[in-house]
């Protein structure tokens, strides 16, 4: 088999074959501008931010929309409460409409972000272990001892402003001190303490049903279902049958976990979603925007293959030996949207899906670790030329056209 790299105006003027989104020049073979063209600004953007901080920035975010939201439904029943009183009836603090929006809302948003911050670029990692009670809980003791230091000292801040005077004045210590003893002060911590663990829920829901799921359904982006171009990899470890009877499942249950654990830094990194765990398989999918991005997608591949590198002294330790997987690609059109009455979920509908599992199976006869379908390598060899080998034209258990193959060769 004659070893290539693939270019391509190659692959377009060998194979013969044209695909809808590409145009070339007949007299001159020269590339001309894919008629469906992405946008430049999703481009822009994701160059701005590495995708893991991406992914930092928007779950931290989630936490300041979520405290900043509660801290204007506060603020508008202390003023349906209120009224136009000029001081609180159970302290005496003076009370002026303007200025508590002002203070809250800033301060709300202000504490989520600080939240999100400590939870997402800290505490999530050092109780990753724990149960989800056990991790609220824990949370929840670490956050309110946080909040009552930091209400305190916002309270000495504000009221130091109001009097004119220092911080540490008498006059503003007595209205600390009236303040905390009266139920104005434990309403807040009470309140806030909802709002701490709403977010914290919402957080770890995020981690449960995956990155971007809950917001998906709580917006109802696909509750009415959408067609969009969507890359899929199907990975799969070899031999996973014959492992599992040597090892015992429940060895072979640590095993899987941490293959799957593995393999997360590199699917972060290329902006991949994790579709569906079945068994020993993994489903991870980009938009097709994200995926081809930087060669996304197959550098998903790659990095996951050079991690298992780099672990493989822990696996030959830990199960005496290193896992070995085969993955399949493909480029197509989907349906997304919502299903299920007594358990919702989202799936993604289309024969692509049906043809990636086709070119994973693949890998076994041709003894390659990655297969490409043509469709979606002439996306990829738009930008940066990959190392690939062609298989050639076949037709897929169970389908009756043609599907172009290449092995992918790595680096």
């Amino acid at each position: 088999m004659k070893f290539r790299v693939l270019f391509l105006k190659d692959y377009l003027l060998n194979s013969g074959q044209m695909y809808g989104n590409l145009r070339t020049d007949k007299g001159h073979g020269a590339q001309d501008r894919p008629k469906n063209a992405q946008p430049i600004i999703p481009y822009i953007y994701m160059m701005v931010l590495h995708p893991r901080y991406k992914r930092y920035f928007r779950q931290t975010l989630s936490f300041g929309v979520i405290w900043l939201a509660f801290g204007l439904v506060y603020v508008f029943l202390e003023f349906g409460l209120l009224g136009q009183l000029e001081s609180y009836p159970s302290t005496g603090n003076k009370y002026d409409f303007t200025a508590s929006l002002l203070y809250t809302s800033l301060i709300s948003f202000l504490t989520g972000l600080i939240q999100g911050g400590i939870e997402v670029l800290w505490l999530k990692r050092r109780f990753a272990k724990f149960s989800l009670g056990k991790k609220i809980v824990l949370k929840s003791i670490f956050y309110l001892s946080f909040l009552v230091l930091f209400l305190i000292s916002l309270t000495l801040m504000v009221n130091a402003q109001r009097y004119s005077s220092g911080v540490f004045d008498s006059e503003v210590l007595e209205s600390l001190v009236h303040f905390i003893r009266e139920f104005a002060f434990w309403s807040v911590i009470i309140y806030t303490g909802v709002i701490l663990n709403v977010a914290l829920f919402f957080s770890e829901m995020e981690e449960y049903l995956g990155y971007g799921a809950l917001h998906n359904y709580a917006l109802g982006k696909y509750h009415r279902p959408k067609q969009e171009i969507r890359i899929f990899m199907f990975l799969d470890m070899k031999s996973s049958t014959t492992i599992a009877e040597t090892m015992g499942h429940t060895k072979y249950f640590d095993l899987i976990k941490a293959y799957y654990a593995d393999m997360t830094d590199a699917i972060l990194e290329t902006s991949g979603q994790i579709y569906q765990y079945v068994g020993d398989e993994i489903v991870v999918s980009w938009s097709k925007s994200e995926g081809l991005y930087q060669q996304n997608c197959i550098r998903c591949f790659e990095k996951i293959v050079k991690a298992f590198e780099k672990k493989k002294d822990c696996y030959l330790n830990q199960f005496g030996l290193v896992p070995e997987f085969k993955a399949g690609f493909h480029l197509g059109e989907v349906t997304t949207g919502e299903i299920g009455i007594l358990k919702k979920d989202l799936i993604y509908t289309g024969d692509v899906l049906n043809t990636t599992a086709r070119i994973q199976a693949e890998c076994n006869t041709y003894d390659a670790k990655a297969l490409i379908s043509g469709n979606l390598l002439v996306e990829l060899q738009q930008k940066n030329p990959i190392a690939c080998t062609e298989i050639g034209a076949l037709i897929l258990r169970g389908k009756q056209e043609y599907v172009t193959l290449f092995s992918l060769v790595l680096e």
